[in-house]
């Protein structure tokens, strides 16, 4: 799962800053480092955090499962959520509200 071709919706790769991108993939690609079971859906919640700061929290259903970060340095913070699904041909990133 999510070893396959990548993809980003234009609204997406639009809102979501290219450093945001790529570490939601590397977050993805740790889990699989860590043959940790992935959901086909991996959730991506952004957030303003404390201080102003970039909250992003990382989770899926089954198994579930749920990881938090605060990340400086990215202005404006983003408030968006972010589905990334692989259905076995590709993954694609985008908006909640694409999907």
């Amino acid at each position: 799962m999510f070893d396959n071709d990548r993809y980003i919706t234009q609204a997406a790769s639009l809102e979501i800053p290219p450093e945001l991108q790529a570490l939601m993939w590397e977050m993805i690609d740790e889990r699989k480092k860590q043959r940790k079971k992935l959901d086909y859906l991996q959730v991506f919640n952004l957030e303003v955090g404390a201080g102003g700061m970039q909250s992003l929290t990382h989770s899926q259903e089954v198994p579930a499962f749920k990881f938090e970060l605060l990340l400086s340095g990215v202005v404006p913070p983003v408030t968006e959520k972010i589905y990334v699904i692989d259905d076995g041909d590709h993954s694609t990133m985008m908006l909640a509200a694409d999907y």
